[in-house]
């Protein structure tokens, strides 16, 4: 048995300034090297695949790796270059199957869906015989090209994505049974007409997700995904949809699908989003007596393609007057590079923040010294790396703030801890990040606050000007099956 791997991930956010292009994947480009590089996100599910692979004595070739931060559109001959290559190998090598890990909402000038073009190219080169496995980070646009042409699609479950390489394991295996003759996997999808943040380490999404897990293995069901959509991509697929995979039975595939839809409806109060504003959420840390208390700076996440720069939340916290915050990852290179000129324990007048776009907020002057420096940071997720490039720790007078030379959200306490920052000593620290952060701050804040912070990822989703696709999916409107 031949096995194809290879992973092109980025999310596209639409309403972002920030192209991705050539530069945005330098990092993560590791052409035919992806699964003997240190696990990312991006290319951990090439690990998993080609210890399996070689496990049973089959032969691996390995295509292309590239990743970029979410950001805007990705330029034609950017995606249509890697595009080209794997679909190259492809035809050169003509494996039994190929598996590819992709994000789902990748979307490039000419195609605004990247995952079904791939999808469509690969099935014309393999025929319809071949096997063809697809890997979905949940927050996708499940398209008719992805259905059509894959032969097993499997999402993430979890938010935070703690569970990539679990969803490895699973969609090899379903891909090995099929290609052996074991299974005839046929997919099935139910649009919820939904569009929400789904957390699913806290209630009601831990129950759904276990739930979804507890129906795979009987009755011929091989898998059930969730895609909780990408509501920041303007496409016309937006918007949450189950998605089971069935042994043979179509029929049985599409009712389960349509069950787990239901059930998603049923909770939807609980997916309710109801966040406070900087002003509400800051008014609540000033009555607290346990600390330290994480706010959640949503609305400049970079990775849902913000530029990580806005000012909005330290604008709050300045103007409070309030000491003992920790702010973090401001993506300012040219402040880094500055800061390393001058050194630690430099007293320096900066300018930060502002600098993309509208959403970034107004720029900030402030009186700052130079607390910390390191090279090559990193933060841990689970037991990936994701790279800062160098960071940087400035207090302004009891206000705290980490700098980084590359945008990355902020998924650990350890950006403040690398660097010498105690963060015993702080009362609020603010990720700018959406639900990635809560796993790592939770087990050492007193309480977790998710904030409606303004932004280029507003979690005001009802209110974002999608127009690609009709209005009617929920909360935009209160029933969208009326």
């Amino acid at each position: 048995m031949k096995l194809m791997i290879a992973s092109l991930v980025t999310e596209t956010n639409t309403f972002s300034p920030i192209p991705t292009g050539k530069l945005a994947f330098e990092a993560g480009l590791l052409t035919r090297e992806g699964s003997r590089a240190e696990p990312r996100m991006h290319n951990v599910s090439l690990h998993v695949w080609r210890r399996m692979a070689k496990e049973r004595g089959w032969k691996v070739v390995e295509s292309l790796t590239a990743a970029a931060q979410p950001a805007g559109i990705t330029t034609r001959i950017v995606y249509e270059g890697f595009r080209d290559e794997i679909l190259g190998d492809l035809k050169t090598e003509q494996p039994d199957i190929f598996l590819i890990n992709m994000h789902g909402a990748m979307i490039a000038e000419g195609y605004d869906d990247c995952e079904g073009d791939m999808m469509a190219r690969a099935r014309a080169i393999l025929g319809p015989d071949k096997v063809i496995g697809l890997e979905l980070d949940p927050h996708n646009h499940l398209t008719e090209a992805m259905l059509e042409n894959a032969t097993l699609i499997v999402n993430y479950k979890e938010y935070p994505h703690i569970d990539p390489a679990e969803r490895a394991v699973e969609l090899f295996e379903m891909a090995a049974d099929a290609a052996a003759g074991k299974t005839r996997p046929v997919m099935r999808v139910h649009d919820c007409r939904m569009l929400s943040i789904i957390k699913t380490l806290t209630e009601p999404g831990k129950s759904f997700v276990q739930a979804m897990k507890d129906a795979e293995g009987k009755d011929n069901i091989l898998s059930v995904s969730l895609t909780h959509g990408f509501p920041w991509g303007d496409v016309a697929d937006v918007g949450a949809k189950m998605l089971v995979i069935a042994d043979g039975d179509a029929e049985k595939a599409a009712q389960l699908a349509q069950t787990f839809a239901a059930r998603l409806w049923d909770i939807r109060d609980g997916l309710r989003l109801d966040y406070p504003d900087i002003a509400a959420a800051l008014d609540r840390v000033e009555k607290a007596t346990a600390f330290p208390i994480t706010l959640a700076d949503m609305g400049d996440n970079p990775g849902g393609g913000a530029p990580s720069d806005a000012t909005f939340f330290l604008h709050g916290v300045l103007k409070r007057g309030l000491k003992q915050v920790g702010l973090a990852l401001f993506w300012d290179p040219v402040l880094v590079g500055m800061c390393q000129d001058a050194g630690v324990g430099a007293k320096m007048r900066v300018r930060l923040g502002g600098k993309v776009c509208e959403a970034s907020g107004q720029a900030l002057d402030l009186d700052v010294i130079v607390r910390g420096i390191r090279e090559n940071m990193s933060q841990a997720v689970n037991d990936m790396s994701i790279s800062l490039g160098t960071g940087v720790w400035l207090e302004a007078d009891g206000v705290h703030i980490i700098l980084s030379s590359k945008r990355a959200q902020c998924y650990s306490p350890s950006v403040f801890t690398d660097l010498g920052l105690d963060i015993a000593d702080l009362k609020i620290m603010i990720p700018k990040s959406t639900n990635h952060f809560y796993q790592n701050f939770e087990r050492v804040s007193a309480e977790v606050i998710h904030v409606g912070s303004p932004g280029a990822v507003t979690p005001a989703i009802a209110s974002i000007p999608l127009t690609k696709r009709d209005g009617n999916f929920w909360p935009k409107v209160e029933n969208p099956f009326a």
